[in-house]
């Protein structure tokens, strides 16, 4: 059941708020001050992979096939590093691609559900340019929170994303920065339930990513600039996992050789039930810093107003979709397919244009694109729109 009803908004989501505990914190407080709810910081000073700390701290570096991203693509453990990147210990994520399924690798690292409202702080180093072989990959560079979906249209999914595309993707042919925040979706046929702002512009370099979950708002900073409010029945109802991963869209991008794209992270940050500034994210990292401190997690040992703690599920939450930020489509009845001509990953396609191709269930729909398209195959990426079965 959902901890705060649908469709709750306005002051009745922020009564429900306020008797849940969570708390603006006064630009007075100190840099040791601590979270009603317990506080996680992380300054990822670990020597590997396989260190045994990560674990140890409520990490987990991913290591099973699936989505989202390129169909059969690896996530092998030795893609999450921990260098120094200019002059401070960092998270790594390295994702490479050589144009095929099976040369195609992406990276995750993500945390235990058991985050909820709060403050969430990373300060994060985005790429434009691969490390290695040739540009103009699709690729998603991100810092979200995600509740597993249990069945399409969970009314209990929850995501917050920063997504950050370097070279368009979904439609987009330049770079683009998605805040989204999702209430549910579906994979078969395609649903989504979700609300964004974007960002049409370069972020190549460090940046200080925040959100704040609180009063029935989720609130986007970056580099200390709020950039999106969102709310609603979008808010999420039920206990989280932090996730960093680094992952191709397609492969259709892609211009022959092997490319290596990376993503760091200096820290992360979450204050549970606090509503902080990004000056005060700032103060309170910089205190810790300054202590020695180089990892610190008391969420879940007070008595907090959040769903309870819950352990790293086998498989990591990050099932998130692989489409973009959408509206609602209504469920598409059976087509007459028998004028469509198969779909060819060679052959342009303008907007409108309709083709008959398997879904991921190995069905044949009927599929319109959205847009100009080559390469994207339908059912897989967001270029295409499905208009039912065969």
């Amino acid at each position: 059941m959902s901890r705060i009803p649908r469709l709750v908004g306005g002051a009745a989501a922020a009564l429900l708020a306020a008797t849940a505990g969570v708390v603006a914190v006064t630009a007075g407080a100190g840099p040791a001050a601590a979270a009603p709810c317990g506080a996680l910081f992380d300054d990822f000073s670990y020597s590997s992979s396989s260190d045994p700390a990560i674990a140890t701290r409520g990490w987990t570096v991913r290591t099973n096939a699936g989505g989202p991203g390129v169909p059969g693509a690896s996530w092998p453990a030795s893609n999450v590093t921990f260098p120094t990147v200019d002059g401070q210990k960092s998270l790594q994520l390295t994702a490479a691609t050589d144009g095929t399924a099976g040369g195609t690798s992406h990276a995750e690292l993500f945390h235990q559900r058991k985050f909820f409202e709060g403050t969430y702080a990373a300060r994060v180093k985005f790429a434009d340019a691969p490390v290695s072989g040739t540009d103009g990959d699709h690729l998603v560079e991100t810092f979200f929170t995600i509740t597993p979906l249990d069945r399409p249209l969970d009314p209990n999914y929850g995501e917050i994303d920063f997504e950050y595309l370097p070279n368009g993707g979904w439609g987009e042919q330049g770079p683009i920065f998605y805040q989204t925040t999702w209430e549910t979706y579906q994979n078969e046929p395609w649903q989504a339930v979700n609300t964004h702002t974007a960002q049409r512009q370069s972020f190549n370099g460090w940046h200080d990513l925040q959100f704040t979950v609180s009063a029935g708002r989720v609130k986007y900073y970056v580099d200390g600039q709020q950039v999106a409010d969102h709310g609603d029945q979008y808010y999420p109802e039920t206990n989280m996992s932090i996730n960093f991963n680094l992952w191709f869209i397609d492969t259709a991008a892609h211009a022959g050789g092997r490319s290596v794209y990376n993503q760091a992270v200096d820290y992360l940050y979450y204050a549970g039930s606090e509503v902080l500034t990004p000056a005060q994210v700032a103060t309170r990292v910089s205190g810790l810093r300054s202590a020695g401190t180089a990892h610190t997690d008391t969420v879940g040992s007070g008595n907090c107003p959040t769903n309870p703690p819950t352990q790293n599920p086998t498989n990591p939450p990050t099932q998130n979709p692989t489409n973009p930020p959408t509206q609602n489509p209504t469920n598409p009845p059976t087509q007459n397919c028998a004028n469509a001509p198969a779909w060819n990953w060679g052959t342009v396609y303008l907007a409108g244009q309709r083709v008959k191709h398997n879904d991921r269930q190995g069905r044949l729909h009927l599929w319109q694109a959205n847009w100009w398209t080559q390469g994207s195959e339908p059912g897989w990426t967001a270029q295409w729109r499905d208009l039912g079965p065969c």
